[in-house]
């Protein structure tokens, strides 16, 4: 079976042809950078790597791009559409309406759009993938896989929130979580890792996805027992252009005294913070390379970033009462080795000791980047939301 995967995220997509059971990707790339000046675009296949430099104003212009490669006479890897059975989608935000992945229908897209307000960024963007999707792959089965559905193994000590009472059972106010397909893929894989190399039968870990989009799970025998993201992916971690955790009398004194309009507000905290309210920046690699050159609003803000981190691996170790690994995934968390050098810098009393020179190797493959003697693995493990995505999608469609 051929699913094509797409994966839009706030600033990129993510695709691949894969061919189930088997897990053999066909062909694979990214769009990223969407919607900035420039945006880069990839696409590989067994034979090809083409990599092309241009402008992506938005999701459906770079959707239309990656059609087009799939069915190019030179470089394309399927003849027609009809090849393609299913087309697997990643959507953010679930909802109280979907703890499991569904073929979508009229109605699941009128319920993703009900959600719009509450990931802004990312499911107007899933929705667009699947509009674009059933009119390219006409004859394919749609699916839709939700970033909400890892979670619902949070407890309700801590998927409830400190409100009146109604606001939960009524109106459905609570932790949902996000980047599950992310946080599932790599916390099985380390699972299987450290019950290979530590003979660990029970795991207490802490998974740490960092993309524009950010977020930290604390897993424990695998299952998603905490997150920093809640009711929707705005708070936790700073983020590219999400503030992450704020005090919520900030909000009322803008509204109140500085006279913004809740949706100025909206826009502001979403849009407009995070690393590039810090710098100017979005984007890690621009912040990264001005920090090096020693631009103090970068420097500070990288400091920030990894300070955040720092705490939410304090408060998850206790709450698992351990710590076995932590785990860095998604573009920042495998590639940045200067993020993961300051966010395990001064961790001694939690076992964390970073062994640099492995710290600088990349790879795809999982990897310690820890010293022989640090009382708690770091891992690296590249994640595969496509793979985690067509395993999902696979198992919907035979059952």
């Amino acid at each position: 079976m051929k699913i094509v995967i797409i994966n839009s995220g706030s600033s990129s997509i993510k695709y691949q042809l894969i061919n189930m059971p088997a897990n053999e990707v066909i062909c694979s790339g990214m769009i990223d950078r969407i919607g900035l000046e420039t945006s880069n675009l990839t696409y590989v296949t067994n034979t090809t790597k083409f990599e092309e430099i241009l402008t992506i104003a938005n999701h459906k212009i770079g959707l239309e791009k990656i059609a087009q490669l799939l069915m190019d006479d030179k470089v394309g890897v399927i003849k027609s559409t009809e090849e393609i059975e299913a087309v697997g989608h990643r959507v953010v935000h679930g909802g109280s309406a979907f703890s499991n992945t569904v073929i979508i229908t009229t109605e699941v897209k009128d319920k993703i759009r009900q959600l719009f307000d509450l990931a802004p960024l990312h499911n107007p963007a899933n929705l667009e993938g699947i509009n674009v999707a059933e009119e390219i792959f006409s004859s394919a089965q749609q699916v839709a896989v939700f970033d909400t559905a890892f979670h619902q193994t949070i407890p309700v000590v801590a998927h409830k929130y400190a409100v009146p009472n109604y606001l939960l059972t009524e109106n459905k106010i609570r932790v949902y979580g996000f980047h599950g397909t992310s946080h599932k893929y790599v916390s099985e894989n380390a699972i299987r890792y450290l019950e290979q190399n530590t003979k660990n039968k029970g795991s207490k870990i802490i998974t740490i996805h960092l993309g524009n989009g950010c977020s930290m799970t604390a897993i424990k025998d695998g299952k998603s027992i905490d997150h920093t993201l809640g009711f929707g992916p705005m708070n936790g971690l700073i983020m590219g252009t999400r503030s992450g955790d704020v005090d919520q009398s900030v909000i009322f004194y803008l509204v109140n005294t500085l006279g913004y309009s809740l949706e100025a507000v909206n826009t502001m905290l979403q849009k407009q913070s995070g690393m590039l309210g810090l710098t100017g920046y979005s984007d890690l690699r621009d912040i990264e390379a001005n920090a090096e050159n020693g631009n103090a609003d970068c420097q500070l803000a990288l400091a920030m970033n990894a300070y955040r981190i720092k705490k939410y691996i304090g408060s998850y170790s206790a709450v698992l009462n351990g710590l076995d690994a932590i785990i860095f995934t998604a573009g920042i968390g495998e590639n940045s080795s200067y993020i993961r050098k300051l966010v395990c810098t001064d961790m001694d009393y939690f076992g964390i000791a970073l062994d640099a020179s492995k710290n600088e190797i990349r790879s795809k493959e999982i990897r310690e980047i820890n010293t022989a003697e640090s009382k708690t693995k770091i891992l690296v493990i590249p994640t595969n939301e496509e793979i985690e995505i067509a395993n999902q999608v696979h198992h919907l469609l035979l059952n």
